[in-house]
């Protein structure tokens, strides 16, 4: 008899846009098979904290002017970022290293335990991180549909949520890079369906190795 092939961990990066929904797709894919999931904004939120490393290289690029008692201004960061888009390569130049690094030794540790670990990262494509996965899903939405979400969601009129979308790299390109695609641009019950197709698809394929 044949030996059978021996699988190994799998690292499956989800991504998208503002707006597209990858965060609930994320986590119902993670809760329904039983999966850890790697949240990147999770992670970066904790770097930002008060003199953690993320924090230090922000107070260093940006100076006192965008904290308050030693607190970053996120909301006004933020608006920043939108407005000037040197100042948000500096900023990613700055942060990625640091979210990389600190994501990758929570994947290395998960994988010991886990067959399959997901991690969701906004900004995958932008920060050129394809090569850490061994599956890249996108989780699509159309324009209005994302319009939409980030207005009620962030409560900002549709010119601010249209700024905030296209300051991202345009959601067709990411699609074109991915491995697989989730539209979530309809009724939920349609998503719900895809990540578990898609779910129960890779699972059997990492089994034996892809």
């Amino acid at each position: 008899m044949a030996e059978r092939i021996k699988s190994r961990p799998c690292v499956i990066g989800i991504t998208g846009g503002i707006g597209s929904g990858k965060s609930r797709v994320s986590h119902c894919w993670a809760k329904k098979f039983n999966l850890p999931l790697v949240d990147l904004d999770q992670i970066c939120r904790q770097l930002l904290e008060p003199g953690q490393s993320g924090w230090k290289a922000l107070r260093s690029l940006l100076g006192p002017s965008f904290f308050t008692d030693q607190v970053l201004d996120r909301k006004r960061l933020r608006q920043a970022l939108f407005d000037d888009s040197d100042l948000r390569h500096q900023v990613d130049a700055a942060l990625h290293p640091l979210a990389r690094q600190e994501m990758i030794a929570c994947c290395r540790n998960l994988t010991r335990d886990h067959r399959m670990v997901l991690v969701e990262v906004p900004l995958l494509c932008e920060a050129g991180w394809q090569a850490d996965f061994d599956r890249i899903v996108v989780v699509w939405a159309g324009l209005q549909t994302r319009c939409a979400r980030v207005m009620r969601r962030d409560s900002v009129d549709g010119r601010e949520a249209l700024r905030a979308i296209e300051s991202q790299m345009d959601l067709f390109e990411k699609v074109l890079e991915a491995d697989h695609a989730i539209d979530n641009g309809g009724p939920w019950v349609l998503t719900y369906l895809q990540v578990i197709h898609l779910g129960k698809l890779l699972s059997a394929r990492q089994k034996t190795g892809f």
